[in-house]
């Protein structure tokens, strides 16, 4: 099957670790582990459909943002899935799509959804993206966006922002927020194999007692908020000694 995703691949080791980052986000957040994975690790870092470098699709569902994502991978895989990527994560772990997935962790998933949350996202998703006059601009919206303001310098934005005639803007589809809410009790009794769910200590998006609605155990990431893996991407390494 092919894809059009932006991949990006590396490591030399005998095990596959999947990268797959928010909504708003790229595969560079990812930056920061991939440089301190152990040699075990080999990595894939797709951009999520809808954003970055890969193109849209017509619609967004999990599924089918989870199909698109299967398409890039083989063999067997371990996967570590921030917010929307935890939700795929989740997803891809069902073995309903094909790749044989050994283990996941989703990070910072939202567990609760409110009526108003989720009438706010469709409303985002059905408006066109906006087009601004400078390249600095859409970089700082993207930094809101994608909840990096403060973790990453405005003029380290590679991938999240995209020409656009004279103008710039953001390089996400504004489709994407319309993805809605997941069914996550319903992902976890789907998959084949172990979970770990995680958050930052500070993560309001995904307080550690949502969690503990779905599963008795979750880490808790000290000190750390919902991007934790851009704040300390060290602090996630003894998940991956989870992921065995």
């Amino acid at each position: 099957m092919t894809s059009d995703l932006f991949v990006r691949r590396g490591g030399s080791g005998d095990r596959t670790l999947v990268l797959l980052h928010g909504l708003g986000g790229t595969g560079e957040v990812w930056q920061g582990l991939t440089d301190r994975l152990p040699g075990e690790w080999n990595w894939v870092v797709p951009d999520l459909p809808g954003h970055g470098r890969s193109a849209g699709l017509p619609s967004y569902s999990f599924g089918g943002l989870t199909a698109e994502v299967a398409k890039s991978l083989s063999g067997d895989v371990v996967v570590l899935g921030h917010s929307l990527g935890g939700v795929l994560a989740l997803t891809l772990a069902s073995g309903w799509f094909g790749p044989s997935v050994s283990a996941v962790c989703g990070l910072g998933i939202k567990v609760r959804w409110t009526p108003a949350e989720l009438e706010k996202a469709a409303a985002v998703a059905a408006k066109p993206a906006r087009v601004f006059a400078t390249r600095e601009e859409a970089a700082d919206r993207w930094l809101k966006v994608s909840g990096l303001v403060g973790l990453v310098p405005l003029e380290a934005v590679s991938a999240g922002v995209v020409q656009d005639g004279d103008g710039w803007k953001v390089a996400l589809d504004q489709g994407a927020f319309g993805v809605g809410a997941p069914d996550l009790r319903g992902l976890l009794a789907a998959a084949r194999g172990p979970v770990v769910l995680a958050a930052g200590e500070h993560d309001p998006m995904c307080p550690a007692e949502h969690l503990r609605e779905l599963v008795p155990d979750p880490v808790v990431l000290p000190g750390l908020g919902h991007n934790a893996h851009v704040e300390n991407p060290e602090a996630l390494l003894p998940l991956l000694d989870r992921l065995r």
